[in-house]
């Protein structure tokens, strides 16, 4: 979304799984000046942890990568727009990718990543070069209160 952002944070972090808590709390503290509902603010949590797992696990298989994470306020304080990003080994095929259940993760991983982060926001966007790395992009609105 190409729009001018009313606040933002940017994070950069080692891609261990430790900091996938960090993200996430980072984000949702971040959300909170949007004055989401508790359910809006776990969707945003829950997203969160995919994104940024996905990449500690899938773009950094054998070492340990930067990953790094903006969230930005657009929209008159209406939506929030995640930015996940890695520089690791990317994604052969997105489409495939996409697909409930499919994993390069191994028997312990659910392929269920990027349908969970579809399923917690409005838009989901993958963008992938294998050899350079995955960008990820969430929107959520966030439901003013009258």
């Amino acid at each position: 979304m190409r729009t001018k952002s009313e606040n933002y944070i940017k994070l950069e972090f080692p891609g261990k799984s430790a900091n996938e808590a960090l993200a996430r709390s980072a984000v949702a503290a971040f959300a909170a000046q949007m004055d989401p509902t508790m359910d809006e603010l776990g969707d945003i949590r829950t997203a969160v942890s995919e994104a940024v797992t996905n990449a500690i696990v899938h773009a950094y298989p054998d070492e340990i990568g930067t990953v790094w994470l903006t969230a930005r306020i657009l929209k008159n304080g209406e939506y929030l727009e995640i930015i996940v990003r890695d520089k690791g080994r990317g994604i052969e095929n997105v489409e495939q990718a996409r697909q409930p259940l499919f994993t390069t993760g191994g028997e312990e991983r659910s392929g269920m990543g990027f349908t969970i982060m579809e399923t917690f926001t409005d838009r989901l966007t993958v963008r992938s070069r294998p050899g350079a790395g995955t960008t990820v992009t969430m929107l959520r609105r966030i439901r003013k209160k009258h």
